[in-house]
């Protein structure tokens, strides 16, 4: 149902929320709490449930088997970093009712107190207050308790009018939304959430719509790429995670970051399906059919290889391990996490200039593939900016299907998740010599598994970093004196997608670059000058990249000569020129943080061309940046990577300013 309380937050979200765009409660305190829609009382969580006994009298006797209850008791004060502020999914009697006898039980005294204190978890967010007003379509921003992902979609009731509803991971129909109260917000929900214990591949071989991609799966061996779940070496304690720690990693002379911990560090990975009908559609009707049409592929992609290594398929050379291993990354992403989305798209983002875009690495050697996401949703490898052509060149590319698109099938399994897709996904040559013909910017907070694998990218919230242990961030090798972070997302900030990789200290670090097709490239560093930041010099794959950066010098410094724009074009462009043969360039035109009317071109961010130089794909490159201030002060504020062409930045029609 919808109350009065949403009407209440589409006033705040107007009025109150325009400066910010952390998708939490915009109450701050007690006294602007608005009234429960049962009751003129002002309620916590807890007390909420504890008024409708009717309705949740079963979940309230789990609950009060856990600490869970207590806290949801609490009223708490709400921070910038989102403490003590809840999202509560609540089932009612009879979803417990259900989910008894599921599980073959008669009351909820005889379910264990480890499975109380599970299934309690399951059910509470306990970094903010989200309502169903934050996202259209995917995951919630913060994971929940069990640190499992909740997915919301949503579907037209053909019996009341087509009136919209909303399912939580599927198989949880919310029955009332939005409830404020005065530590978060309840959702009334008609089961129980369930998590699955599966891993990944076994989730897929469940789904009997997916035969053939499972086969191939299993096949190649790559099955048994997606078996790690959890670091059992890792360890950190709960005071770390939950109440954080202050660190250097913010704008000002005096001013720190609260960081939150990593709380367990887990493997995790994605498939990009197509259905049977998909292959069907296409002439695929068995293994053979698609042996010989990954063949027919990967011999053109890769000629060197054609016909050697057909009869083993689990040589990472062979067409169908090609095949298999390009629709899979080793890291989670929900539908909504691949590209920038909702509100920080919506008011940032200048899509006649550009879509959202981002590029990962797969699992498939010396192989990236493009996400882009324009009005017509998120597309893998496609090219043009909406439905037109780009430069010349439009791919449609693959599209993923929504939650909503796909079915009640849980596509979320214990190490991962999985995505159908609406046409055959592989690495043709259309793919690496059109559509990845292009400037390559990738965002830092992609350039490690671990930073999406924990939910760090994507998180909302003022001035809250996510903070890793140097020796557990794949792809990162890093100094003791080291710090890593990585910043939430707040659309204000001077960066490309609102977020940002914090390296603090006398730091010295290295991280892997993603593949790219093997040609002539400027590496280009973009970040945000600023007089705490330091002077780092920039290494690929220990060669210096030319003389240190100062990172506290900005735009407007003669050594840079950045001018600003002037209605005289030509004039503009012999400014990035001469910034050009400096070795910078300002920041991209398509970016504006807060929603206003400057653009990242405008604003302080900069780019700085650390070196040109041939990149094989079939090679790993590494860049390390090492600080040279001896001031464990300083910081460098690493916002994206920029890999670009030789095509493009020495195109005669020039290189464009997005």
């Amino acid at each position: 149902m919808i109350t009065k309380n949403i009407k209440y937050l589409l006033v705040c979200g107007v009025i109150g929320c325009v400066a910010s765009t952390a998708l939490t409660s915009c109450v701050d305190n007690d006294d602007d709490v608005p009234e429960n829609y049962y009751e003129a009382t002002k309620l916590t969580a807890a007390a909420f449930l504890e008024e409708r006994p009717e309705l949740f009298s079963e979940f309230i006797g789990i609950l009060k088997r856990t600490p869970y209850f207590s806290m949801l008791s609490t009223y708490g004060t709400y921070s910038s970093a989102g403490l003590l502020k809840y999202t509560l999914f609540a089932p009612t009697n009879e979803g417990i009712e259900r989910y008894l006898k599921r599980n073959g039980y008669s009351s909820i005294e005889q379910i264990p107190t480890e499975t109380c204190d599970t299934l309690a978890r399951t059910h509470i967010i306990k970094k903010g207050a989200f309502f169903t007003t934050d996202i259209s379509e995917g995951a919630l921003p913060e994971l929940n308790m069990d640190d499992a992902y909740i997915v919301l979609s949503s579907d037209s009731d053909v019996t009341n009018n087509n009136k919209l509803v909303y399912y939580i991971n599927k198989n949880s129909r919310m029955l009332e939304f939005n409830d404020s109260v005065t530590n978060g917000v309840v959702h009334v929900i008609n089961n129980t959430i369930t998590s699955s214990s599966m891993l990944l591949a076994d989730k897929i071989e469940e789904d009997s719509t997916l035969t053939l991609f499972s086969e191939a799966l299993r096949m190649t061996g790559m099955a048994d790429s997606l078996t790690r779940y959890i670091d059992e070496n890792y360890y950190c304690s709960d005071d770390s995670v939950y109440t954080g720690t202050m660190e250097r990693c913010t704008s000002g002379s005096a001013q720190y970051t609260r960081t939150f911990w990593v709380g367990k560090r887990y493997f995790k990975y994605t498939a990009f399906v197509e259905p049977d009908s998909v292959f069907h559609r296409n002439g695929i009707h068995n293994i053979d059919d698609l042996k010989a049409y990954a063949k027919s592929v990967y011999d053109k992609t890769y000629p060197e290889d054609a016909g050697l290594y057909d009869d083993n398929p689990k040589d990472r050379r062979n067409p169908l391990n090609r095949f298999v291993s390009y629709h899979l990354l080793n890291r989670i992403g929900q539908y909504n996490s691949w590209v920038p989305s909702g509100t920080i798209r919506e008011r940032c983002l200048d899509t006649k200039l550009i879509d959202p875009e981002e590029y990962y690495e797969t699992m498939c050697p010396g192989t990236i593939m493009r996400f882009a996401g324009p009005s017509a949703g998120l597309f893998i490898n496609r090219r043009g900016v909406q439905n037109r052509a780009e430069r010349g060149a439009f791919v449609k590319g693959v599209r993923v299907l929504s939650p909503s698109e796909s079915g009640q099938t849980d596509q979320n399994a214990l190490n991962g998740v999985y995505h159908y897709l609406d046409d055959i996904l592989a690495y043709t040559t259309e793919v690496r010599d059109v559509v990845l013909n292009r400037r390559i910017r990738i965002d830092a907070t992609v350039l490690s598994p671990d930073f999406m694998n924990c939910n760090g990218r994507g998180r909302y919230g003022e001035d809250i970093l996510t903070g890793f242990k140097n020796k557990y961030i794949t792809d990162w090798e890093c100094s003791p004196e080291t710090f890593v972070g990585v910043h939430s997302d707040v659309d204000y900030w001077h960066s490309y997608q609102a977020n940002a990789v914090c390296v603090s200290g006398v730091f010295d670090v290295s991280f892997k670059l993603p593949p790219v097709p093997s040609g002539t490239y400027e590496v280009r560093l973009g970040y945000t000058p600023g007089e705490e930041r330091g002077v780092v010099q920039a290494y690929l794959n220990n060669v210096p990249c030319g003389i240190p950066i100062d990172l506290r010098v900005w735009g407007g410094d003669p050594t840079i000569g950045a001018t600003d724009d002037t209605e005289d074009e030509e004039e503009n462009i012999a400014n990035d020129k001469a910034m050009h043969n400096r070795g910078y360039m300002k920041g991209p035109d398509c970016w504006h943080p807060g929603g206003g009317d400057d653009s990242m071109r405008q604003l302080s961010p900069l780019r700085r061309i650390l070196t040109t130089q041939y990149l094989d794909s079939n090679k790993e490159y590494r860049l390390r940046m090492r600080q040279v201030l001896d001031d464990p002060n300083r910081y460098w504020s690493f916002d994206y990577i920029e890999l670009c062409p030789k095509s493009v930045y020495g195109s005669p029609e020039g290189e464009d300013t997005h």
